[in-house]
């Protein structure tokens, strides 16, 4: 073997296990859970994400935003990878059900998938590839705002069913018991057919509490895995909650600097040790409301570094993140259907990386996810909470500042003969003075600290770096001594 080639490779091997050896990992999960405080929610409507097919693309129309665009389930397929990248374990992707509108609310029928979508062949495999990619797929199910030409509808013998909305479409009368019955047949045929992981029920308008525990147990009599969640502020017993201000309360923190944070615990409710508490969904935008980088635009603020911030915080605040499709390449809008543009995927921004990055370390870390919480500091932006268990200890810094912040924790918070490893920038922090832990940030910046045992110096690091070293020079030399000997036998 040329001995320059196998000194680069010995080298290069050596760093390799060097860095392995020294970067700080966070703990594993053992096993696949079936419990919603484990997952993170991306979503998006099939119509504006990815136009795989045009077989189905029946009068498209891109320059009509309120008209079909073209999107469909095999463009899911096609990109489920950009999705799985940045560490989502939930795929939602809105009401694909028979439907007069893009967003799929203005259902025709629930018992057909929309041809503008697909075709049910198409759904099962876009299914299996989630699967494949250990994830989960959710879909909605609109219980009202449903189209005037509804199946239903148009059956004399239900005129009792419906009312005619203010829009022209029609809400059911969910007082009805047979109505009711008709929609939890319709939503449990549907998910037992295709076997699906989870069902968000939307536009609950006046369905009391006692037909929805209804529906959601029928469904989990279908599948005891299946999540089964709302797009609304709800008593029934979803598996997750979700606040009707929390948009309003994480845009008006993070869509600039130095902005009242005092109402950050807001959104996630009563934090109890309880696993039958009910998680609270973690969101800066909605499908249903206006872009967090229309609020940040709107501040005259970067998008890219609020966003970076702001989904940080909601990656590691208790609860359930849930993000909208095209918040990593800052998609901007007002309301729909602005707010609803198609994917632009030649769009580049370091945000899916960055996303990637904080999902790792929140995947690996069931605490993260799971554990205690624990507010430390709060002041206009600057925020310091504790995540915890009888595992893991973390400490997470938000400086939402325009200036860099420290905050001091003592052995009463860290403990003795601990240091704190930084995942995101590869801080590690020591005691200082009577045992105080010196944190520094620098502005718009967020840092997970992760809570490890004080090694002191790491003799294996240093022998390796030493190997490292002296293979270095024994390269350069060999590399000096054959240029010579060439020279040499050249002027000869």
């Amino acid at each position: 073997m040329n001995v320059a080639k196998w000194i680069s490779t010995v080298v290069a091997s050596a760093l390799l296990a060097t860095t392995m050896g020294f970067a700080p990992i966070a703990k594993a999960e053992t096993e696949v859970t079936h419990n919603i405080k484990d997952e993170s929610i991306y979503d998006l409507l099939v119509d504006r994400y990815f136009n795989s097919s045009v077989e189905n693309d029946y009068n498209v129309d891109a320059r009509d935003q309120n008209a079909f665009a073209g999107g469909d389930l095999t463009g899911i397929a096609t990109k489920l990878t950009h999705i799985q990248d940045m560490g989502f374990t939930v795929l939602s992707i809105g009401s694909i059900f028979s439907t007069e509108s893009y967003d799929g609310s203005a259902v025709v029928d629930y018992e057909n998938i929309e041809r503008h979508f697909g075709t049910a062949k198409e759904f099962k495999s876009l299914l299996a590839d989630v699967h494949k990619g250990k994830m989960k797929l959710m879909i909605d199910f609109p219980l009202n705002n449903v189209s005037k030409n509804h199946v239903w509808a148009k059956d004399k013998a239900n005129s009792e069913w419906y009312e005619t909305a203010d829009n022209g479409r029609i809400n059911w009368n969910t007082e009805n018991p047979e109505v009711q019955e008709a929609l939890i047949n319709a939503a449990t045929d549907f998910a037992q057919k295709y076997d699906i992981d989870g069902i968000r029920l939307t536009n609950l308008g006046n369905s009391d509490t006692a037909f929805l525990n209804e529906m959601i147990e029928s469904l989990k009599n279908t599948n005891k895995n299946i999540y089964v969640i709302s797009s609304e502020d709800s008593d029934a017993n979803f598996d997750m909650s979700v606040n009707k201000e929390t948009i309003d309360i994480y845009q008006s923190i993070f869509k600039n600097v130095d902005m009242d944070s005092s109402k950050v615990e807001q959104p996630l409710g009563t934090i109890k040790k309880d696993d039958a508490e009910k998680p609270s969904a973690n969101m800066l935008d909605s499908l249903n409301s206006s872009r967090f980088t229309f609020a940040s635009a709107n501040e005259n603020m970067y998008p890219p570094t609020r966003i970076k911030v702001a989904m940080a915080a909601m990656f590691t605040l208790p609860g359930v993140p849930v993000m909208t499709y095209g918040t990593e390449i800052a998609q901007n809008g007002e309301q729909a259907p602005e707010s609803h543009a198609v994917f632009d995927f030649k769009t580049k921004d370091d945000i899916v990386s960055y996303i990637g990055d904080v999902q790792s370390v929140r995947n690996k870390s069931e605490t993260l996810r799971t554990g205690d919480f624990k507010l430390l500091k709060n002041k206009d932006g600057f925020i310091v909470f504790e995540r915890s268990s009888n595992d893991e200890q973390w400490i997470v810094v938000v400086n939402n500042t325009k200036n860099t912040q420290h905050i001091d924790l003592g052995k009463d918070i860290i403990g003795e003969n601990k240091e704190l490893h930084g995942l995101l920038e590869s801080d590690i922090v020591r005691p200082k003075d009577k045992g105080i832990y010196r944190l520094v940030v620098d502005r718009e910046i967020v840092e997970l600290y992760q809570v490890k045992e004080h090694t002191g110096l790491n003799i294996s690091y240093m022998i390796s770096l030493g190997f490292v070293y002296v293979l270095f020079i024994t390269f350069i030399v060999l590399v000096l001594r054959r240029s010579k000997k060439n020279r040499k036998a050249k002027n000869n």
